[in-house]
């Protein structure tokens, strides 16, 4: 459950900001790695702070119409605001062909 919710985490900035960009991109998960570091309990909030880096890499993905790759990590936090999991997705991203 934590991994899904990471992964929406990093996704709905992908999807964010191509939409922005008025943009056809192929957005695909390639790899993800995951650290758990207590256990989760009651509600656990993911946040991306990535947004700078995937700008840089969607103005590659445009401006050279060559696929890109980008690490994005999703932190999960509790109530007390502890880490209690960070997780990081390998997102593949590729100009769609008409």
């Amino acid at each position: 459950v934590q991994g899904m919710a990471a992964e929406l985490a990093t996704g709905a900035i992908v999807t964010q900001y191509i939409r922005n960009r008025n943009g056809k991109v192929s957005m695909l998960i390639l790899n993800n790695k995951a650290s758990f570091h207590k256990k989760a309990r009651g509600r656990i909030w993911f946040q991306c702070k990535d947004g700078d880096a995937l700008k840089a890499t969607l103005d590659k993905v445009f401006e050279s119409g060559e696929g890109q790759t980008i690490w994005m990590k999703a932190e999960g936090r509790d109530e007390a605001g502890d880490t209690v999991s960070e997780f990081h997705f390998e997102w593949t991203l590729k100009v769609k062909k008409q």
